[in-house]
């Protein structure tokens, strides 16, 4: 038998039922793998040693006794430290939550703790998850597994460098422009961004209601796609507190799995028009999207007429920043990271007007997206336009020796929280300094199942689980 870290959520669960394994054992080495690595990756901010080994002890006795269990019965699960953990402290990565202990789980944790996982801690995020890296003023900077040197990216990106280094087989992370897909991409492992509205949001974050209602998804980051899709079963689901939540019932997304993607209609694009991409970045992905053809998809390279949406994105990200904290900025701005003080000082200076407008350049972007997918079930791009970069930079300033924007880094990510589409990031090759690059999976609205059925079929192909970081 393998070390127990390394082994699927999904065969962890089954293990258990069957009593090969106890849940206590499974959690001493998950623990022992955290007191080995997380030193090194900063992966978790919190860990809930205690309380997970007393859970783990008491499932012991309920597996001799109980005949059937639930589906993530004696499982670790992580929880990113921007989602509410009832008696966990949640900080958000911010000095102004340092202490604070939430009185009630959000939707996405009651959930899985009665599907039968048990809360191993918070993983690390930036400030209020504002950025694509994982560093912050309270709990420092996270590293990629991979290379100690790189970014894992962000903001979920604690989430992501824990599943990469087997601290836990299953982490849940959010994605407000790109925070499940972009660590996922950098840490060599997968991530999905579901439905708006699939996986309800409540309660809020403190402030933030306008943005975790309009962009924000909750979605799981994994080594197997099997793994992400058995907590997609656990998740999703309608629930009255979140007025956006989806009205469908349970869905068997494990059951889709192995239809496979023969006859899908999928296009596939290096720059969606406007990104300036690393060419180590589109070797990777041209030799990822000759698979989809192999596999029997009916593949047509697009020139999509998106329109770019930088400028729209920024400004109504930087207007939900100063709304969540623009009445404490000066309180707080010596101790709050120098990034988010300058996007929240540029949010107050906004506009109604100005809101409007980029509110409305989101719809004119849906408009041009539901034209596109009449035509395509699916559509593949980089998940990022370059490989990791090193830590202590918050994105790259050149790309292929341009100078770029900001968003260039996000550039693929972004524009499908604000339409709301299913995405997901798969990896799909390795740079030759063994640096993880990934490709991502847009799906038509509300079509997160046929995301998975190619992932999964990329996987079969490409199968990328047993490869580990020598961190």
């Amino acid at each position: 038998m393998p070390e127990l870290w390394k082994i699927s959520g999904l065969q962890l669960a089954r293990m258990i039922a069957s009593k090969r394994i106890k849940p206590s054992e499974l959690m001493e080495a998950v623990l022992a793998r955290i007191d080995e690595v997380n030193p090194k990756v900063n992966a978790f901010c919190t860990v809930a040693r205690d309380s997970a080994m007393a859970e783990a002890r008491a499932a012991d006795k309920k597996v001799a006794r109980v005949r059937s269990l639930p589906p993530l019965f004696g499982v670790p699960v992580s929880i990113k430290d921007l989602i509410l953990t009832k008696g966990l402290r949640t900080t958000f990565g911010s000095k102004m939550y340092e202490g604070f202990v939430p009185e009630q789980d959000e939707v996405v944790v009651e959930r899985l703790k009665a599907a039968g996982a048990i809360l191993l801690g918070k993983t690390c995020t930036c400030e209020f998850g504002y950025k694509a890296v994982t560093d912050s003023p309270l709990w420092g900077i996270t590293r990629n597994p991979w290379d100690v040197e790189m970014t894992p990216a962000g903001s979920s990106g604690g989430a992501a460098a824990a599943v990469a280094s087997g601290l836990g087989p299953l982490a849940v992370g959010n994605d407000g422009g790109g925070s499940i897909r972009a660590p996922a991409s950098f840490c060599g492992v997968f991530g999905l961004k579901p439905s708006r509205g699939r996986v309800p949001i409540y309660p809020l974050l403190p402030g933030w209601e306008t943005l975790d209602r309009r962009v924000a998804h909750i979605g799981p980051l994994t080594r197997t796609v099997a793994d992400a899709a058995l907590m997609m079963e656990v998740m999703a689901g309608r629930d009255d507190r979140d007025p956006v939540s989806l009205p469908e019932g349970k869905m068997g997304f494990r059951r889709e799995l192995k239809r496979g993607i023969r006859g899908l209609r999928i296009a596939w694009s290096f720059d969606l028009g406007y990104a300036v991409v690393d060419k180590r970045v589109k070797v990777a992905v041209e030799s990822a999207v000759r698979v989809f053809a192999e596999l029997g998809a009916r593949l047509e390279e697009a020139r999509p007429d998106f329109p770019s949406m930088h400028e729209a994105f920024q400004l109504l990200f930087a207007a939900d920043c100063a709304g969540a904290i623009g009445e404490r900025l000066e309180e707080w701005k010596e101790r709050l990271d120098k990034g988010l003080v300058r996007l929240a000082e540029f949010g107050l200076k906004a506009s109604g007007s100005d809101y409007v407008r980029a509110v409305n350049k989101c719809h004119l972007l849906w408009e041009r997206l539901q034209v596109f997918f009449e035509k395509y079930d699916l559509l593949l791009t980089p998940t990022l336009p370059v490989p990791p970069f090193p830590v202590g930079i918050d994105w790259p300033k050149e790309v292929a020796g341009q100078k770029v924007h900001p968003l260039n880094y996000l550039a693929f990510t972004y524009p499908f929280n604000l339409t709301g589409q299913p995405a997901a990031s798969v990896p799909c090759g390795w740079t030759s300094d063994r640096l993880p690059v990934g490709l991502q999976i847009v799906g038509r609205r509300l079509e997160d199942v046929t995301v998975l059925r190619a992932a999964a079929a990329f996987e079969e192909a490409r199968p990328w689980a047993d490869r580990w970081p020598e961190v």
